[in-house]
């Protein structure tokens, strides 16, 4: 009888053992960011990657920067990585919304070469004033340019970002022509509005929140479709009389040609771990709001915003190579 309960115990051992390896023997799964450490889209991964492994059945996952090119360079990573679950990016909505309609050569086609995972967190954007305008609502903002057209510019991170578009549809909504300044970076545009250089600036929200708890810069509106929790005594642009909202996001893709159920995989891992209250708490504090959606609720926003954005984009006649 002995001898019998080995023999079973060891076929059942040599049963498992193909499945215990091919999960021990599963790679991990990288997470691809298109910029440096410590901005938002890495902090998201990191804090995605410390709590996926769990609900992933035990695979790892680890975050592999490849900034450049607004984050291109990750995307032509994707690109060449196999279609096997164990590889997906998180980017802005940037180069999914915006990009396939200012590149001439975009190197890449969003509906071939990306499969949407999930949605993962939203964010605003802030309209601020410096000290050479020294407005404090939209409605002084309107005047004071009308009156004085050497007020009518903004500063922003870049040309062909969101802040940019933003603030053209900003202008035809309300009635002025505003000028873009574009800079390097959200930091030399916030030096430059503090110096005086520019007299308003569009920014994402949680870039302008020190100087403006500071009392260096004020932030006059946010561009949500409703207030910000970060700045609650700050109305929207639609509250002060301008029709307009706009808001951008953070998602994963995995490349294309990603099974369906490899994507609907790890999209329940994200979900199960964007439920977690720390990291929640930690999206919060960076003026980011938690999303978990489907590939389907992800693909649906992704069209709607394509098309939200195309006409002041062609507007602006504005193309990059």
């Amino acid at each position: 009888m002995t001898n019998r309960r080995h023999l079973i115990a060891g076929l059942a051992c040599t049963l498992a053992a193909p499945a215990v390896l091919a999960q021990a023997e599963r790679p991990p799964l990288r997470i691809l960011v298109g910029f440096p450490p410590g901005g938002s889209a890495d902090t998201i991964a990191r804090l995605l990657a410390e709590r996926l492994r769990e609900p992933l059945g035990g695979q790892t996952a680890v975050v592999d920067n490849k900034p450049g090119a607004a984050g291109r360079i990750a995307i032509d990573a994707l690109k060449a990585a196999p279609a096997d679950g164990n590889t997906v990016i998180i980017m802005p909505s940037g180069p999914v919304v915006l990009f396939p309609l200012v590149f001439k050569r975009l190197g890449y086609d969003v509906s071939r070469d990306l499969a949407p995972i999930s949605q993962l967190a939203g964010f605003q954007f802030a309209l601020v004033s410096g000290p050479k305008s020294n407005v404090r609502n939209v409605a002084e903002m309107l005047a004071r340019v009308k009156a004085d057209p050497g007020l009518a510019n903004y500063g922003t991170s870049g040309a062909g970002t969101v802040p940019h578009f933003l603030g053209v549809m900003l202008g035809q909504a309300a009635g002025i022509e505003l000028q873009h300044v574009p800079f390097q970076g959200g930091a030399p545009a916030m030096n430059a509005l503090m110096g005086g250089h520019t007299a308003f600036n569009i920014d994402v929200l949680s870039e302008s929140l020190e100087q403006h708890r500071a009392g260096k810069v004020r932030i006059i509106a946010v561009s949500g479709a409703a207030r910000s929790p970060l700045v609650p005594e700050v109305p929207t642009l639609r509250e002060q009389g301008v029709a307009l909202d706009a808001s951008a996001w953070f998602a994963m893709y995995g490349p294309g040609g990603l099974a369906r159920e490899q994507a609907l995989r790890i999209q329940r891992a994200v979900a199960t771990a964007m439920a977690d209250a720390d990291l929640r708490k930690r999206l919060d504090e960076l003026g980011l709001e938690p999303i978990a959606s489907t590939p389907e609720q992800l693909a649906a926003v992704q069209k709607a915003d394509l098309a939200k954005w195309e006409k002041p984009v062609k507007a602006t006649g504005y193309q990059a190579d």
